[in-house]
């Protein structure tokens, strides 16, 4: 029986890390599938808005039905519809089309690597907007300092160097090859466009990460401000997509690969994927989530190297490894950070609000 207790235990312990691999595992494939899906001519704009059109439908319920909120919970008030409002713009309209934009131009690689510049773009911004208590005493500080850092030097490498592939182009057995069912480099590229666009949506997500921690204390049903935001961030898209694409052929929908992959995404970016991180995080905690994060980067190394190797690039793989040990520099740093800070409180009898984001970015130039 105590043998069968501890195996149990092993296995629930065991559950979330589970959960977060093949999260991040799904996060990459769906990201190769939307790749394809735009190689084939399908606009990322229009793609934005079908996936949330979806997504949105699928939420619809805790708008109003599921989980009644507390007594101190401000639902449906002027403030709070601004703030929903405000992350829908944010982390859908702008971060979404930026990173789908950006991975028509580049490839997952690019992705993953400056998806994992946000805590450092959240550090740079904390400084400025004076919510982070910066002292170079702490070894937290300096931590944050140090992968910041190598964030951005993973950045710049991953914008400039992309170094030979893995192989060449001209092997004889590649010219025979047929058509490949998936695309990893977008066919027209336009390398250090996409790189751009991708940081320009991670640094909007470590906006939408400051403003949606205020939200949070204003509502506490995490999946009741996801579906607002993402009701308004769907019609905001769909105004963007508009302006952009004015072909009608480009909002056909038929039954093929293109509505398989709108499908696929809107059902785990909204469902899967939310109720999984919220379920880990009230699990493990705040930083449990977060540590999964560069997991994509082998992930998407792998997939480059075993299944694109003619247009899978040795100088981007580095350049995302390095965006990864940035990531984990930061948020070491920021755990030393908030012990020292509640270890401080702790003295002056007072205590400090969580600031770690609880509604994880409805993924930060992933899908």
């Amino acid at each position: 029986m105590g043998g069968n207790g501890s195996v149990k235990a092993a296995m629930v312990e065991a559950a979330p890390c589970a959960a977060m691999v093949l999260v991040e595992g799904s996060i990459i494939g769906l990201t190769i599938m939307a790749s394809t899906a735009m190689a084939r001519g399908m606009s990322p704009f229009v793609f934005v808005v079908y996936t949330n059109i979806l997504g949105s439908i699928l939420l619809l319920p805790y708008c109003f039905f599921y989980q009644r909120e507390r007594s101190e919970d401000a639902v449906f008030t002027l403030k709070f519809m601004v703030r929903v409002f405000l992350l829908g713009l944010i982390g859908i309209t702008i971060a979404q089309n930026l990173a789908f934009v950006g991975l028509s131009y580049s490839s997952p690689i690019v992705a993953c690597g400056m998806a994992n510049q946000i805590p450092a773009f959240s550090f740079i911004l904390g400084i400025i907007l004076r919510t982070i208590k910066f002292d170079w005493k702490r070894s937290g500080s300096q931590a944050r300092v140090i992968g910041t850092l190598i964030s951005f030097a993973g950045a710049i490498s991953v914008t400039l160097y992309r170094g030979p592939t893995i192989r060449s182009h001209s092997s004889p057995s590649l010219s025979a090859a047929p058509p490949r069912l998936f695309v990893f480099l977008a066919p027209h590229e336009n390398w250090v466009l996409g790189c751009l666009l991708f940081a320009a949506s991670s640094f909007t997500l470590a906006i939408w990460n400051i403003l949606q921690v205020g939200t949070v204390k204003m509502c506490s049903n995490v999946m009741k401000i996801i579906s607002f935001y993402s009701l308004f961030g769907t019609m905001q898209s769909a105004v963007v997509a508009l302006f952009f694409e004015k072909n009608p052929s480009a909002w056909r929908l038929e039954l093929n690969f293109e509505l398989l992959v709108i499908v696929l995404t809107a059902i785990f970016s909204s469902l899967i994927r939310t109720k999984v991180l919220i379920w880990c995080t009230r699990w493990k905690g705040p930083y449990f989530v977060p540590a999964f994060k560069p997991f994509g980067i082998p992930y998407a190394s792998t997939f480059g190297c075993l299944l694109f190797a003619d247009t899978f690039h040795i100088g981007s793989m580095i350049g995302a490894f390095l965006c990864g040990m940035g990531y984990y520099t930061v948020l070491w740093g920021e755990i030393k950070e908030n012990e020292a800070q509640r270890l401080d409180d702790s003295r002056n009898g007072s205590s400090t609000a969580e600031k770690v984001p609880l509604l994880h970015d409805k993924d930060s130039g992933e899908v």
